[in-house]
């Protein structure tokens, strides 16, 4: 081909324009952004020579050079700027640390909200997007126990188990941080948009598509091997054999990574996923302490707790007054507390975590719960 007459961009610009250039799965955009004088070459159309080992063909330059000539990196930069969002490259100083360490990482991310510092937990909830109350109440529940606990909760914003994820760390006060399968302008699936917004503001979103991409099939994979990439482990709440969880759980493996597993009921399709992943080997998790116990830097701490407990009974909810009028210090059966206080069963999920976490209640083993 013949060489376009550029001046060529700086490696930071190279790289917002290589990781948009269309053609080029993660592994590729990275194994390119490795090799030596990789700008020059690429836009000089010269990659002939390692064609066979990195996948550059005329094609490929062809695509990059145009998005060079028409300061598409530039005009990111400025969406960037006027939409509160930071590019950070690859070759920046506060890329994540755990994302380096991954075979493909992605060469830009797009960031709206505090980037994971190195020494931040971070534990990913994915799981089905049509879940049941069980799964649903699960996932509110070990997030809000992973936030008191000081860690940070991943997911990928989708509908059921990932909403659900984050919004049980917000409602905990915790750090949430949602990897987008699109343009971090772009908010999808729309029924999300609410959360998305308080994510925005509270947490951090995450997206290595530039402004605009569009939420196609196959970007979701993509966004999965970041949530695991960003993890210490992934906990797997309601997967069918088939699913989004079950490929970020593969990837966590690939990575690393310690995947965890709840159990659900054997004769739904919710949970077929996970318990193929318990019997190849994924650990089992029956609590939050489970997963503590795996984790280094994450483990329950009581004086969160204790000053969770600080909330009077006077100030209580009705729905945690009438749970308390039916718990005697004899241990009353969650079906019992569901059938008596006539509430949806991620309602009194959430009711009975609270009171746990105030100190007012313990759950004891088979669901029975008893007054402190």
């Amino acid at each position: 081909m013949r060489s376009l007459k550029l001046s060529l961009p700086d490696p930071r610009t190279a790289l917002i324009a290589l990781n948009a250039t269309s053609g080029l799965p993660p592994r590729t955009t990275f194994q390119i952004s490795l090799q030596e004088d990789w700008v020059n070459r690429l836009c000089r159309g010269s990659f002939s020579e390692t064609r066979s080992n990195v996948g550059i063909n005329e094609r490929t330059s062809i695509n990059f050079n145009s998005l060079i000539a028409s300061d598409f990196a530039q005009r990111e930069i400025n969406k960037a700027r006027d939409n509160g969002v930071r590019i950070v490259t690859f070759l920046d100083d506060d890329y994540p640390s755990r994302l380096k360490e991954i075979a493909d990482p992605p060469v830009v991310l797009y960031v709206k909200g505090r980037i994971p510092a190195p020494e931040d937990v971070l534990i990913a909830i994915v799981g089905s997007r049509e879940a049941s109350s069980y799964g649903l109440g699960i996932a509110e529940q070990f997030a809000m126990r992973f936030a008191e606990a000081g860690a940070a909760v991943i997911s990928g914003l989708a509908r059921g188990i990932d909403a659900m994820a984050h919004r049980g760390t917000l409602k905990a006060g915790g750090r949430t941080l949602a990897v987008l399968g699109c343009g971090i302008d772009m908010i999808y699936p729309f029924q999300n948009r609410d959360l998305y917004k308080e994510i925005a503001e509270r947490g951090c979103l995450i997206s290595e598509f530039p402004f605009g991409a569009e939420p196609y099939l196959y970007h979701f994979p993509r966004r999965n091997r970041i949530v695991s990439g960003l993890s210490h482990g992934v906990v797997v709440v309601e997967a069918r054999q088939r699913s989004g969880a079950l490929i970020t759980a593969q990837f966590a493996l690939e990575q690393g990574r310690d995947v965890f597993a709840v159990p659900g009921r054997i004769d739904v399709p919710y949970s077929r996923g996970t318990h193929e992943l318990i019997r190849n080997g994924a650990k089992i998790i029956l609590s939050v302490e489970d997963v503590f116990e795996e984790i280094p830097g994450l483990k329950s701490q009581p004086e969160l707790f204790s000053k969770v407990n600080k909330k009077k009974p006077s100030d209580l909810t009705a729905d945690e007054l009438k749970v308390l009028s039916i718990i005697t210090q004899d241990a009353v059966s969650f079906d019992t507390l569901a059938a008596k206080a006539g509430l949806p069963v991620p309602a009194l999920m959430g009711v009975c975590l609270s009171l746990e976490l105030r100190r007012l209640v313990r759950e004891l083993p088979g669901k029975m719960y008893e007054l402190l």
